[in-house]
């Protein structure tokens, strides 16, 4: 990770400072371990992003929201068909968060945490510096408990502890939702970050298709690295993102599947509904679906077949895997 960070550090032109857990701290104590770094003495807030989210980041829109609505933390939302699965944030008319309901079996809502935050430093003084968690200390709130605490505290004038940061904010009238826009996608399994690419390739298709591969043997939705190398007669899409440095051989077939930077797919093999990690090789007439993933420098032999088949790093395969099962 700090070798990707440097690399993009220089890409971009921008500096990025890294502040490293010796030890799990949750998604509210990374914020109290970096409160130097988040914290520079003006006063403007900062975004936190849950790294397995996928959206269309609308980040000024929201920065503007708010800013302008007074608020200490503004939380991004996102609309869902069926809100029975999910915890429910409950706003008024203006956004401003009323309520959480942890999986309600009437409707009170139909807008659920989507990850990303605006946050002004202030709210660093309610974070105790140990690992403690904002999503599912915000449910805690509405419990009797939760609420005499709260009260207690603010009534004795001091910070709260991470367990209660959102819900103190709250309950000041100082937590805001604004809605995302555009599709939103959790991809911390391997299927949802499949469909999670499927989202984004269609947003691209929408508001930037020029970013979208065409030509002879591309089939809908398809990012292609312009260093990457495609042999003749093979046909790529839909769904499909092919990293930097990749060479895929000549009449292979390739779909709603990952393929990360500097793969090689020989002559012939076919991906699909699969991940495949960096540096790796597949054989060959080779064959990998059912959601296979392959970690970094795995190396797949020819005629093989994979399906749903979980390869750790610098494995090879010399057999094929009929069940879905875990190569350790």
């Amino acid at each position: 990770m700090l070798a990707f960070i440097e690399e993009w550090s220089a890409k971009l032109g921008v500096k990025i400072v890294c502040s490293q857990e010796t030890e799990p701290m949750g998604t509210a104590g990374p914020l109290a371990l970096a409160r130097e770094k988040l914290d520079d003495g003006s006063g403007k807030p900062f975004f936190v992003l849950n790294s397995d989210v996928v959206c269309e980041y609308p980040l000024k829109d929201m920065l503007d929201f708010h800013t302008s609505s007074g608020g200490e933390a503004t939380i991004l939302v996102t609309k869902v068909d069926d809100p029975s699965k999910y915890g429910v944030v409950v706003t008024d008319g203006e956004g401003k968060v009323e309520r959480f309901v942890e999986k309600p079996q009437v409707f009170v809502g139909d807008k659920i945490n989507a990850g990303i935050y605006v946050i002004n430093p202030s709210v660093l003084n309610r974070i105790e510096l140990r690992p403690t968690s904002i999503e599912k200390e915000v449910r805690a709130r509405f419990t009797k408990e939760a609420q005499s605490a709260a009260a207690a505290a603010a009534a004795a004038g001091r910070a709260m502890g991470g367990i209660w940061v959102f819900p103190h904010v709250a309950t000041d009238g100082k937590l805001f939702a604004f809605t995302l826009p555009g599709y939103w996608m959790d991809v911390g399994q391997p299927k949802d970050y499949l469909l999670g690419l499927n989202l984004h390739l269609a947003s691209l298709r929408s508001s930037r298709p020029a970013d979208l591969a065409s030509g002879a043997g591309i089939s809908g939705n398809v990012l292609v690295a312009p260093s990457a190398k495609i042999g003749s007669g093979s046909l790529i899409g839909p769904d499909v993102s092919i990293g930097e440095g990749c060479v895929i051989g000549e009449g292979v077939r390739l779909s709603n599947c990952v393929i990360m930077r500097g793969v090689k797919i020989k002559n012939h093999a076919k991906v699909d509904r699969s991940i495949i990690g960096w540096d790796s090789q597949i054989g060959a007439w080779s064959r990998l679906e059912g959601h296979s993933i392959l970690g970094k420098d795995v190396q797949i032999k020819d005629e093989l077949f994979l399906n749903g088949a979980t390869v750790l790093p610098h494995k090879e395969i010399k057999e094929s895997v009929l069940q879905p099962t875990i190569i350790l």
